[in-house]
């Protein structure tokens, strides 16, 4: 597994802001959008062992699937300094290991940037994101996976 400290995940969400300011191109769909799936953030799990590279060729063919698919999934906003109005934020697997400690995986986070017009406020409890699910890697300046999973928000509720 991929392995994050805090300092990481402080290093995602300016990923996150850089690539919107830089106005990162999105991929064209090309799967025709079905009906949206509940998934969960176990749907998204793949082997990966412990400090070995991240390669597309690891994550399965349901995963492969969810690509460019409407989703929800249930998580935890990973607290920033925003209380309202949040338009990206990463969301969590839960909220006692995954990002706040040792021991989170590449997996098990999305980094979820709100559809034009929409926003949300912090919870510390579990919320449900609906969107649009896309396999798009995000690296550090050492080539790095910080995330691979984003989520265009549509709905949090």
């Amino acid at each position: 597994m991929m392995f994050r400290s805090n300092s990481v995940v402080v290093a995602l969400m300016l990923a996150m802001l850089i690539s919107n300011a830089a106005g990162v191109a999105r991929g064209a769909d090309k799967k025709k959008p079905k009906k949206r799936q509940n998934i969960t953030f176990d749907d998204i799990k793949f082997e990966m062992k412990k400090g070995a590279p991240f390669k597309r060729t690891m994550l399965t063919k349901k995963i492969e699937q969810l690509d460019k698919q409407p989703i929800t999934i249930r998580g935890y906003i990973l607290p920033s300094y925003l209380q309202k109005g949040i338009t990206q934020f990463v969301l969590v697997r839960d909220n006692m290991e995954c990002c706040f400690g040792p021991g989170a995986a590449l997996f098990d986070c999305i980094l979820v940037e709100m559809v034009k017009g929409k926003s949300t406020s912090f919870t510390v409890r579990p919320v449900s994101v609906t969107g649009k699910f896309t396999v798009s890697e995000f690296k550090d300046p050492d080539g790095n996976h910080l995330a691979i999973y984003r989520l265009d928000g549509e709905l949090v509720k």
